[in-house]
């Protein structure tokens, strides 16, 4: 299984000069991904969001700078809010992360958990479905063929037309990210695309329906299941000791969580409800090196997924502690759960 990170690079929304806040964390950012690099995690994932708290809106640039700092790690947006952008550009942008990062890149394709790029880039949210199924499928051609013809509702057609440059990689690696919605989720299963689900509330384990509905749909089209892969996405914070990440991550998360919360009418988190999201059932993995190397053993087994991607920097988490974070998740939490994923494949 692969293990990685992901975040949306936050800022501190009252920074005074919105320029240097942004350099400082973009600049921490860097670092981040070059020392999971160095630990010999498998992935880093950049998200696309156009609000003030966050730094990367362009995730493809971002790549591109940590292409040049790192040698092994793969490289990918998480996500790319596929529907306001146009496919052509996200395609030629990562066929060059691709070719730069000698064959590192991916993209991760989704709706988007926010709509502020909808009216940013002209589009209306009152074709907020089809913009996203119209424009993926323009992204699945444009990874087949070098010269393409294509013709949709919204999106100006393409007659016969070649999209450059072409990536190392032969196809470029498309994944398809959800939230949650049992559409979204056998659209992935029936294009045999590989599917992260994004885990932020709740149990785990209601989740489980949703990985064989996916197979179940990939059956249904033909497709190869045997082939597919999926992943999930959480949040967590890993300390030397269990106590140390719980205070540490507490503060900046609930923080994010409840402003976000104010936003779409949730109510206010507590430490009680905190408590209960990183007990072993629930859906924040938080602990000392064994705590979370237990835990995503214990949801590969539920879910069988093949990529695990932990999002430690939420919030104003202090770059020190995001970076032994990194540094344990890398030396001490990979190989314990590769030892436990082996033990159990020779127990099969």
């Amino acid at each position: 299984m692969e293990l990685g990170l992901y975040t949306f690079a936050d800022v501190d929304l009252n920074a005074a000069d919105k320029g240097a806040e942004g350099r400082r964390r973009l600049a921490n950012l860097i670092e981040e991904i070059e020392l999971a690099d160095q630990v010999g995690l498998d992935v880093f994932g950049l998200g696309e969001h156009h609000r003030p708290d966050y730094a990367v809106s362009a995730p493809a640039v971002v790549l591109a700078a940590a292409a040049a700092r790192t040698s092994r790690i793969r490289l990918t947006s998480a996500v790319t809010v596929l529907s306001s952008d146009d496919p052509v550009r996200v395609f030629q942008q990562y066929a060059t992360l691709d070719l730069l990062s000698n064959g590192r890149a991916e993209i991760m394709a989704g709706r988007g958990s926010f709509i502020e790029s909808f009216p940013l880039f002209g589009q209306s949210l009152d074709d907020y479905d089809q913009l996203f199924a119209e424009k993926l499928d323009l992204l699945l051609k444009l990874r087949e063929t070098e010269k393409v013809t294509w013709t949709g509702e919204i999106r100006p057609a393409i007659n016969d037309r070649g999209v450059y440059p072409r990536p190392l990689q032969d196809p470029l690696p498309l994944w398809i990210a959800v939230g949650g919605t049992p559409q979204s989720v056998a659209r992935a299963g029936a294009l045999g695309l590989p599917m992260a689900l994004a885990i932020i509330g709740g149990e785990p384990r209601r989740f489980a329906p949703l990985f064989d509905l996916y197979r179940e749909a990939a059956r249904r089209a033909a497709q190869d299941v045997s082939k597919l892969k999926t992943s999930i996405n959480v949040h967590g914070f890993i300390a030397d000791t269990t106590e140390t990440a719980a205070d540490q991550f507490y503060g900046p998360q609930a923080e994010v969580m409840d402003r976000i919360g104010r936003e779409r009418g949730w109510g206010p988190t507590s430490r009680a409800q905190y408590e209960q999201a990183r007990s072993p059932t629930g859906n924040l993995f938080i602990g000392d090196p064994e705590t979370v190397a237990r835990k995503i053993v214990v949801h590969q087994r539920l879910f069988r997924n093949d990529r695990f991607l932990l999002q430690m920097a939420i919030g104003l988490m202090p770059h020190d502690q995001i970076m032994r974070g990194i540094e344990l998740y890398g030396t001490k939490v990979a190989p314990l759960v590769r030892e436990m994923l082996a033990e159990e494949a020779v127990g099969d």
